[in-house]
């Protein structure tokens, strides 16, 4: 099978910042080694030697991403690639794909991934654009050409049941009928930052809580920021905040500027660490090792979180807010509803020992399904 991967990178100058260019590079290896011929094409190349690589353009910001496909140069890519199967990675530019194979003449099947969703569900049920997508009212465009993604595709893949769940209400209420083209096929989990948590010492000294989320306001970083303020009190817990983005370009602080700002909230705060992992993969399971648990975002529309999983694969439990996916993955002891559940949540972690080593074996067994070479397995099936 003759796979073309087309891979928009929104963080070119921080690839351990971006969860898609992550997905790719841990996905095509065991692809190639389950016999797939994969080409990525993206502004970085991702997987290892056997894959081929094409070199695409950085869009400037996230709405070109989603709006200014090349369909010249997506006639030619499939022309001299001739695939068997086009994923779509930007769910939005699956029109434009399916345009492409049209001129090309090519029957190969065409799969998207909703690798993010442009909407979230209120209380009632409401349909609501992301904020983080609605700049000068273009929220609604994006969620139209995300239906008409949907519409495009041969198949159609998300990270979780909850997902599943959403797209599937989603595109009812805008009328695309996806039939049993639907598929659940999760984010693999990174095999470095895998560590077993039989092998972790009682806490010593004052227990360190991470959050490893990016900081915009639309992930609920302030409340986050509400609830590190009432951990500060705490003489149980210290906080470690990753700043993962590090000094943005100006396109993309000029559309939003809220991690710079929220970052300089959580500075400011008495016993919270800013830390950067400096794009090192290694400086970044180091500064995961040192810490005795880790913080859900508090994003409503959340249907996987990269950053959850990479604490849990190191043995770390992770305390969440009742929402979306993390409700339906994170262990139920874990979550809370109010702020003062969670400061509780988070002291019995830092305190008691034993409540920490069942939940810290739990969430560690909970990624064993993310392992790269099973989710390749039913990435082909879901393709095939």
């Amino acid at each position: 099978m003759r796979v073309l991967y087309l891979l928009n990178i929104s963080n070119p100058d921080r690839l351990s910042a971006d969860s898609g260019w992550i997905f790719a590079d841990l996905l095509a290896p065991p692809l190639a080694d389950a016999g797939a011929e994969v080409t990525v094409a993206a502004p970085a190349a991702a997987g290892d030697a056997r894959c081929g690589f094409h070199r695409t353009k950085v869009p400037g910001t996230k709405y070109r991403a989603r709006f200014s496909a090349d369909i010249d140069e997506l006639v030619a890519l499939i022309g001299s690639e001739k695939p068997d199967v086009v994923v779509a990675n930007q769910i939005e530019e699956a029109p434009a794909v399916r345009t492409a194979l049209l001129e090309a003449g090519s029957d190969a099947l065409l799969a998207g991934y909703c690798h993010y969703l442009p909407f979230s569900f209120a209380g009632g049920g409401q349909m609501l654009p992301d904020p983080s997508l609605d700049d000068a009212g273009l929220g609604r465009p994006v969620l139209l050409a995300f239906a008409a993604g949907l519409a495009a595709c041969d198949r159609v893949m998300v990270h979780s049941s909850t997902a599943a769940a959403w797209v599937s209400a989603a595109a009812a209420r805008m009328t695309v009928d996806l039939g049993d083209r639907m598929r659940v096929v999760p984010a693999p989990r990174d095999e470095r930052l895998v560590r077993d948590p039989a092998t972790l010492r009682a806490a010593s000294g004052t227990a360190i809580g991470v959050y490893n989320h990016r900081l915009y306001a639309h992930y609920g970083t302030e409340q986050f920021v509400d609830l590190a303020r009432r951990l500060s009190d705490s003489a149980a817990v210290r906080l470690r905040v990753m700043d993962l983005f590090g000094q943005r370009r100006a396109e993309r602080k000029g559309l939003d500027d809220s991690p710079e700002k929220m970052r300089e909230k959580l500075a400011a705060l008495p016993h919270v660490q800013v830390v950067s992992d400096r794009g090192d993969r290694v400086r970044y399971k180091n500064l995961l090792a040192g810490a005795r648990f880790g913080i859900a975002p508090f994003r409503p529309g959340c249907p996987w979180s990269m950053s959850v999983i990479d604490c849990q694969g190191m043995g770390l439990p992770v305390i969440s807010p009742r929402l979306g996916w993390l409700a339906e993955h994170i262990d139920p002891e874990l979550c809370f509803t109010t702020p003062a559940e969670a400061v509780a949540l988070a002291e019995r972690l830092a305190t008691d020992d034993e409540f920490h080593a069942v939940q810290a074996k739990r969430a560690h067994a909970s990624t064993a399904d993310f392992a790269p070479a099973l989710v390749a397995a039913r990435y082909l099936e879901a393709i095939s």
